[in-house]
């Protein structure tokens, strides 16, 4: 079923990635109520990361906010294994980001901008959100970004 959000998709010329399978004990996303809580999600594309190690370091800041918009992308494609239409998002509660961070790195804000303004780009006003964005040590398979995402939905 392609609805309102995947003609907008289609439009910025984006394609909704098949789910990233877990790589531990987790689900990609989980129900409850009204609310859709995805795990974090990495970068994955096509089952791998394209970029790995750290913002400030091996990965540039620019690099680092494209990889967002992926994290983004792949965390409404875990939305849509749940509720199976997009369209059902009445809005983007929370993104949580978390950035693999050189000691020096401090642009944590500009990095998640990447899946905020996708969220934007895609969803309008539905996706406006509370946000926190986060430097890390250390991500899962040494990835430099990864995000997770609430969303409220609509009455089914």
């Amino acid at each position: 079923m392609s609805g309102v959000v995947e003609a907008k998709l289609a439009e910025l010329g984006l394609t909704l990635p098949e789910v990233v399978p877990p790589i531990a004990a987790y689900q990609p996303a989980v129900q409850s109520g009204v609310y859709v809580y995805t795990s974090g999600q990495l970068p994955m594309v096509e089952g791998k990361l394209p970029v790995t190690g750290k913002v400030g370091a091996e990965v540039t800041a620019e690099e680092a906010k494209d990889l967002a918009r992926t994290c983004a992308l792949n965390a409404l494609a875990a939305v849509k294994s749940i509720v199976g239409d997009l369209d059902r998002i009445a809005r983007v509660v929370k993104v949580v980001g978390f950035v693999a961070s050189a000691p020096d790195f401090t642009g944590q804000p500009g990095v998640i901008n990447g899946s905020s303004e996708l969220l934007g780009e895609v969803l309008g006003d539905k996706g406006v959100h509370a946000r926190s964005a986060v430097g890390v040590a250390v991500l899962p398979l040494d990835a430099p970004v990864e995000v997770e995402v609430q969303v409220e939905l609509t009455e089914a």
